[in-house]
């Protein structure tokens, strides 16, 4: 393994996670990648500001969930940064080395197969932005000889909820020794405690932090190599996909994509990869957090004297090692300890610390009771703009609706429910059934059920209207399109 000419790189941003520790502010609709820090920042936008830092980076290439697209493409534009984006968009998740694969492929096929490729999950935060530089540059030295490099975090405590990396020989370089730059002898799982124990005092075991950096050509080699019937699948997803090569939008087929298997990039290439010699480990000296669970969390807000913290208003009163997320109003905690407790307009979390990786537990319950607050928050966010969940009732629910100038929702109809708009703010220009026209402020109109309707704002400042929908079923699922603007209408 010796060490060439930095070669150009190619960020890989995966976002896909749906953090389900981190309920009720993560939800499947609004993954922990979109969730809003302390600082009033996503950890997908500082994993982009991140990438946009480094030297010679000219273009994102982020895997994500087509419903996250418009979200994603939101974050970025936010950035002032003259970078491409290309988006590959995934029907449903089928882990990262699917992902991978077809990222590499669509690298390939833009003549980028020599560059290298610095695979970046969204959901990870890194202060130390110049000891970040310097190990992806060790690393990219590494990886533009056609090594498979892996980031490994020197570990601050035996932590049971990473896997680790066992490092084995430094290795050289024709100039002497590549510090910080290791042999993976082997992956290790998520160990018990007394063995994450004994990885830390061994001093050369590092936490796997699921970011790499390898060229296209390289790691599509290794597909080859450790896990064919996986690039077999995926070559035939790429295969569907036209225009792989040029267009900045590529959609995944949805059937081809189910028959790729579902697995994650250490078991299909990095474990067999590593007992064959071909990967390296780059100790990475920079502050890492996954925010795997609410003490992750607390642990980005400062704490007073008696161990408190929090955002929002709060109060406490004889409270000690608590964590409070207020959103809308004050909380107060009296006579209690050790507890995280997270409050948003439709849900309350209330978990001690001990329990905290048991909160995805409450999702899967939320689930199985078909309950949408796993999914949605009271807010949502959609492509045209958002909407606000008021009050709901059997037989009705009234929701805020604000679309963006020049934004319009798809051409729809409903099956069970009718739908009340009162225009509050801007002009509305409506299509209800054969009829088109404008709706001002304190005018109404009535959609019949199974009538085809369209909400326009073809105005310079938001509208915004108050829907009343009345039916025996009123889930967002009650809905048939027939044109849209932003691709979510069935080919």
């Amino acid at each position: 393994m010796n060490a060439m000419t930095h070669a150009p790189l190619l960020p890989m941003i995966l976002s896909g996670g749906a953090g389900t520790r981190l309920w009720p502010l993560s939800r499947e609709a609004a993954p922990k990648p979109f969730m809003l820090l302390p600082d009033g920042e996503t950890l997908l936008g500082k994993t982009a500001s991140r990438a946009l830092a480094l030297d010679g980076v000219d273009t994102l290439l982020t895997v994500t969930n087509r419903d996250y697209y418009f979200h994603t493409k939101d974050t970025y534009a936010g950035m002032e940064s003259p970078t491409a984006s290309v988006y590959l968009l995934e029907p449903f998740g089928r882990n990262t080395a699917p992902a991978i694969a077809l990222g590499a492929l669509c690298a390939q096929a833009r003549g980028s197969g020599e560059r290298v490729l610095l695979v970046m999950p969204a959901d990870h935060l890194i202060r130390d932005q110049r000891a970040f530089a310097a190990a992806v540059d060790r690393a990219t030295s590494l990886a533009a000889a056609g090594t498979l490099v892996t980031f490994g975090i020197a570990p601050t405590h035996p932590e049971t909820g990473f896997g680790y990396i066992e490092c084995a020989e430094m290795l050289a370089s024709a100039d002497g020794p590549l510090p910080a730059a290791y042999r993976a002898r082997r992956f290790v799982e998520k160990p018990a405690l007394e063995l994450a124990r004994e990885y830390v005092a061994a001093g050369r075991y590092v936490w796997n932090s699921g970011m790499f950096a390898f060229t296209a050509n390289a790691i599509l080699d290794a597909f080859a190599r450790h896990a064919p019937g996986v690039l077999d699948r995926v070559h035939r997803v790429a295969q569907s996909m036209t225009a792989l090569d040029t267009s900045q939008m590529l959609e995944i087929d949805a059937a081809l994509f189910a028959a790729v298997p579902d697995i994650s990039i250490d078991y299909a290439i990095m474990e067999r990869a590593a007992e064959a010699g071909e990967v390296a480990v780059v100790r990475g000296d920079f502050d890492w957090s996954d925010v795997g669970s609410w003490q992750a969390v607390a642990a980005l807000t400062d704490a007073d004297d008696d161990g408190n913290a929090g955002h929002g208003q709060r109060v406490a009163i004889a409270t000690r090692g608590t964590y409070v997320h207020a959103a809308d109003r004050i909380v107060a905690t009296v006579g209690v300890e050790n507890l995280v407790i997270v409050d948003t307009p439709d849900a309350v979390l209330v978990a001690h610390r001990d329990h905290l990786q048991r909160v995805k537990d409450v999702v899967g319950e939320l689930k199985a009771r078909g309950h949408e607050a796993y999914k949605l928050h009271r807010t949502v966010s959609r492509p045209w703009g958002a909407y606000t969940l008021l009050e709901e009732a059997p037989g009705f629910k009234i929701k805020r609706i604000e679309v963006r100038p020049g934004a319009a929702l798809s051409l729809q109809m409903h099956h069970r429910r009718s739908e009340h708009w009162v225009v509050v703010r801007g002009i509305a220009r409506v299509t209800n059934g054969e009829r088109e026209f404008d709706v001002h402020p304190d005018e109404s109109t009535f959609i019949p059920v199974e009538t085809r309707h369209r909400l326009e704002n073809r105005g310079a400042d938001p509208l915004v209207i108050i829907e009343v929908q009345c039916g025996d079923y009123l889930g967002e699922d009650d809905i048939v399109r027939f044109e849209d603007r932003y691709g979510r209408t069935p080919a």
